[in-house]
């Protein structure tokens, strides 16, 4: 934390502003990039319990700029009910050990909900603003 000394001020050194050094804006892109592509490892290993740890994590970040209550909340929260509704996320099995019956319907069940959750989570960041830039008919392009 820096202090920022504003000279017009005459009551002196006892009234610094604390300014922040750090911007974290580029901190919170880069863990959220971090946390989407350990994402994705995740889904490619079929690992439903890290993917869905890892989309709750992404969540924490863009959830903290969600009114509570609000309809990106409640989609969340209908999104959770459902996936957690189904059942455990773990179908790890030793050896050559075989599903249980109507196991195979719920992981796929389980996947397509996993695979919905993260949708909306990359359209959320899109729509805050901390996702893919576009480039605006009204802006400048210089940078």
């Amino acid at each position: 934390m820096a202090y920022r000394r504003d000279y017009n001020n005459p009551q002196g050194d006892e009234f610094l502003e604390k300014q922040s050094k750090i911007n974290a804006a580029g901190l919170i892109n880069s863990t959220l990039e971090r946390l989407w592509s350990e994402c994705y490892n995740a889904m490619s290993q079929g690992n439903m319990v890290a993917w869905d740890r890892k989309l709750d994590a992404i969540w924490n970040i863009l959830g903290g700029d969600v009114k509570e209550g609000g309809e990106e909340d409640s989609d969340m929260n209908k999104i959770n009910l459902k996936l957690y509704q189904t059942g455990s996320l773990n179908h790890k099995k030793k050896g050559f050990e075989k599903p249980k019956d109507g196991e195979n319907e719920v992981m796929a069940l389980q996947y397509l909900l996993l695979n919905k959750k993260s949708l909306f989570l990359r359209r959320l960041q899109n729509k805050q603003g901390k996702g893919s830039a576009y480039i605006s008919d009204d802006e400048d392009d210089f940078d």
